[in-house]
């Protein structure tokens, strides 16, 4: 060990860090490659899918499907989806800890590229089974990437930058949805002759990953917390920052590793028993529960016939919602860069304000605009206000909080019950919303401005700021706001500063 400092050395690193090619490389091919999943348009795709489905059903029958059966078939299509993401979010805690961040996102491409080829090859097997299996399968590589891949590069980067490179995990996905919006237009993939070479596009990004990732350092405090190997971490840290002063980064690290040693790595039932993690618990369950919950999808759902109101020809809403998708690429980049300069919560809070007062506008126009027409107008202005508010709060800045708010120790179970809300919830909204918004139609709406403002609310009242603090000054934050003393604050003192050693303790990821 080099540290040749006396009494307690800094926190704070002394060099800023620099964005290295590292971090932009594993961002563009893993979240790019898992987020393609989200973006295809879904009037065009849901259009050929089913004629698939029928056409293959009846060279196997001699008859067309009725509508039950075909209701039935695009169901497990889509909510395949959401249950392989809340598979692949509980398996990922295995992963990050016995692979490592890096390898785990090494061994998801297999998760892409296998699903890809069968989806390809769907339309010539006339097999649609194959494109049913092959979205759980994306699925699982969608919530394992969902959570290894915050936690790679939130672990990766310094402080002063950790909220832009968090929040440029979603400014890829976003791009990947856009991109596969554009793909997916009928003039160029979104056709009986081209949707699957679209599908099979998804395995591209999988394949650059593959090929790149190898090259570039694991997480610095994976290897110096979790496995004692301070010389592997030294030598990543000096390829990421571009200098050699990262002694101070990397006592840092130290002490995180001497609070940490006597609790081990934590299951998610130690987590969430444990007082002292209480807040942090519920603040990602708020999160991530909010984030799906305020109602994204159901905007997303609604869209076409509010379009459709406004006069805007079936034909051409396609073209609308490519203009949503660059909106939402804009405001997620104004979030990247304005999360470290204006903070987490206050971007939130706006984000949050923007969409509850959207869900409003638009439940008036929604029962109004029979009467006046003109206010069908007004409702694409919702929309579009609505997907702005969540781009520049509730969409990005979660996945920078969640990484901020565990240490070490705490992270793995952490992030399990992050991705097990956001995919569960996920497909609540997806299963339920047709339903609910058939018995009460535009009053749903409603629903959705309630949960942002009482998500909106607990974020005022209990997330703290954590912009600009080490992982151990929020450590201590959360202990106050949890009403307990940690023990790291007891014994700095007469432990010595040395590599952790690995504790076996309470290390199974439930």
């Amino acid at each position: 060990m080099e540290n040749k400092e006396t009494g307690t050395p800094p926190l704070i690193p002394s060099g800023e860090g620099r964005l290295q090619l590292t971090l932009l490389l594993t961002t563009l091919s893993s979240a790019f490659g898992s987020a393609f999943q989200y973006g295809y348009n879904i009037a065009v795709v849901n259009t050929v899918f089913k004629s698939f489905y029928n056409e293959t059903y009846f060279e196997r029958h001699a008859t067309f499907m009725d509508e039950k059966l075909t209701l039935l078939l695009w169901s497990c299509t889509v909510s395949m989806f959401p249950l392989g993401g809340l598979l692949g979010s509980l398996i990922v805690g295995l992963l990050v800890d016995s692979c490592g961040r890096k390898g785990t996102l090494l061994i998801n491409n297999i998760f892409a590229i296998v699903p890809a080829i069968l989806m390809g090859v769907s339309k010539v097997a006339k097999a649609f089974e194959l494109i049913i299996f092959s979205r759980v399968v994306l699925g699982v590589c969608a919530g394992i990437s969902y959570s290894a891949l915050p936690m790679y590069l939130g672990e990766l980067a310094p402080k002063n930058l950790r909220g832009t490179l968090g929040t440029m995990t979603e400014v890829f996905v976003i791009v990947g949805v856009f991109l596969a919006q554009i793909f997916s237009l009928r003039a160029i993939l979104g056709n009986p002759a081209g949707w699957p070479v679209l599908l099979a596009l998804t395995g591209v990004p999988a394949l650059l990953q593959l090929l790149s990732l190898p090259f570039f350092p694991e997480s610095p405090r994976y290897s110096l917390i979790q496995r004692g190997d301070e010389a592997t971490a030294r030598q990543a840290l000096r390829r990421l920052r571009g200098h050699a002063d990262i002694e101070a980064e990397l006592e840092d690290m130290r002490v995180e590793a001497r609070a940490e040693r006597a609790e081990g790595h934590l299951s998610v039932l130690h987590l969430c028993a444990m007082r002292p993690l209480r807040c942090q618990l519920l603040s990602i369950i708020v999160l991530m529960a909010g984030q799906q919950l305020s109602g994204i999808n159901a905007i997303n759902y609604y869209a076409d016939t509010i379009y459709a109101s406004a006069g805007v020809e079936a034909t051409d809403s396609q073209y609308v919602t490519v203009g949503a998708g660059v909106v939402n690429i804009v405001m997620t980049v104004i979030s990247a860069v304005l999360v470290e300069r204006l903070g987490r919560r206050l971007l939130l809070l706006a984000g949050y304000g923007i969409c509850g007062s959207a869900c409003l506008v638009l439940t008036v126009v929604i029962l109004f605009q029979n009467r006046v027409p003109e206010l069908s107008y007004l409702g694409i202005i919702c929309v579009f206000a609505y997907i702005a508010g969540h781009s520049i709060g509730p969409s990005p800045v979660p996945s920078v909080v969640r990484t901020e708010i565990f240490l070490q120790s705490s992270r793995r179970a952490a992030f399990m019950v992050d991705g097990a809300v956001h995919w569960f919830t996920n497909f609540i909204v997806g299963f339920l919303f047709p339903s609910i918004q058939e018995a009460i139609g535009a009053y749903s709406f409603i629903i959705f401005a309630g949960i942002c403002l009482l998500t909106a609310i607990y974020i005022y009242l209990v997330i703290p700021e954590t912009k600009g603090k080490t992982f151990v000054e929020i450590n201590r934050i959360f202990a106050k706001i949890n009403g307990v003393e940690i023990p790291e604050e007891k014994k700095e003192e007469t432990v010595e500063a040395g590599p952790p050693v690995p504790s076996p303790a309470k290390d199974t990821s439930f």
